[in-house]
């Protein structure tokens, strides 16, 4: 089954996470990625070879796109871009906090895109990095193990 696509702020938090040294890699194929409240690990394959990917994030297992735990794994991988400012901007957020209280990625974008323009990131900076992870990503074409 191939995966989709995540929704846009996946690559914000993948972004957040590699920022925040959550991204523990164990060998070329397997990571493990901390989540940005800490109760959670998860556990990321990426093959790219082979055109396969898994994790047991919430949005790879249950709704079959690309968690942010395998987008931070390919950017420490340099498969991804990563914009270590953005990165930086994006350090030590709860995302899960986020996502509970706005229950809408949407609503969750617009809310980090106002953080980050009071770092003096410009929302055109975020969908322009979203948009070339985006296009990079659609080269993989990634299946789920």
């Amino acid at each position: 089954m191939e995966l989709s696509p995540p929704p846009r702020i996946k690559f914000l938090e993948a972004l957040g996470s590699v920022a925040d040294g959550r991204v523990q890699v164990i060998s070329d194929k397997e990571a493990v990625v901390r989540a940005s409240e800490g109760e959670r690990f998860y556990r990321v394959y990426v093959d790219l070879d082979a055109g396969l990917a898994d994790s047991d994030d919430n949005g790879t297992t249950y709704r079959n796109y690309i968690g942010y735990p395998i987008l931070a794994f390919l950017m420490v991988k340099e498969a991804l871009p990563y914009e270590a400012r953005l990165g930086d901007a994006l350090k030590g957020v709860k995302w899960h906090s986020l996502n509970e209280r706005y229950k809408s990625y949407r609503v969750v974008e617009a809310h980090i895109k106002r953080m980050l323009a009071g770092k003096g990131v410009d929302s055109r900076e975020v969908d322009d990095f979203i948009d070339r992870a985006y296009a990079r990503l659609a080269e993989f074409r990634l299946k789920k193990r």
